[in-house]
């Protein structure tokens, strides 16, 4: 299931979306003394980032990661890690701790291995997750061309997986269905009259295969806050 939010311009949507994710960090910090965070990439978020960087929290204790990234080196101007240093890990949020999903040269089974158990131990269930949303309904990196997309939205899968998609480039590391469907606050941030129809099509589907945002938005027992702004 899911809640639309929309707002008039793209900085008040920015603002208000910082807000609630500052608000929902701060409980979760006073309960656990700790908290999770995992982004998405793109330019999208960018305006958020930064308005989220400036709220005054516990950074120390807040472990922020990425709902999936791109195997490319840091410095790659695809590197969503780059993206998150540069506008979220700025401010106040540079005392932050950031979880790196690309980890050596190659990711390997031993190096995923090794990150699915530190990402169990260190990060879930996350208490925030911010989603995006492509042209063909993919989030995160659960794309309907890879032919990993069965293992991807499995209820059983891994919680981080190796994807190769066939419609965008690099190879990419991200995390499932099945560990993204644990976070206790799931927001899906898009902007542009293109993306709200994409999300009127997936609303209006049901095959979550043929675009895997219909798996968070459609799950009776999840609850999604769309953040839609033109």
């Amino acid at each position: 299931m899911y809640k639309f939010n929309e707002f008039k311009q793209r900085e008040l949507l920015d603002n208000a979306l910082a807000d609630k994710v500052a608000d929902l960090l701060t409980k979760a910090l006073k309960s656990n003394g700790k908290a999770s965070l995992a982004v998405s990439g793109g330019s999208t978020p960018k305006g958020f980032f930064h308005a989220l960087s400036k709220k005054k929290l516990a950074w120390h204790a807040i472990t922020i990661t990425l709902a999936d990234e791109r195997w490319v080196d840091i410095d790659s101007a695809d590197s969503n890690t780059k993206l998150v240093h540069e506008h979220l890990l700025q401010n106040e949020a540079v005392k932050g701790k950031f979880f790196h999903l690309k980890q050596g040269a190659l990711l390997t089974d031993e190096t995923l291995a090794d990150l699915n158990l530190a990402a169990d131990q260190q990060l879930l269930p996350l208490d925030v997750l911010i989603l995006g949303m492509g042209e063909d309904g993919h989030t995160a990196s659960l794309f309907p061309c890879s032919d990993e997309i069965a293992q991807c939205l499995a209820p059983d899968s891994p919680t981080l997986l190796k994807v190769t998609p066939k419609t965008a480039p690099h190879q990419r590391i991200s995390f499932s269905f099945a560990a993204l469907v644990k976070s206790k606050h799931t927001f899906l941030h898009i902007t542009g009259f293109s993306k709200k129809q994409v999300l009127a099509t997936a609303v209006a589907g049901q095959e979550p295969t043929e675009m895997p945002i219909r798996a968070f938005l459609q799950t009776p027992d999840v609850n999604t806050q769309v953040y839609w702004a033109e």
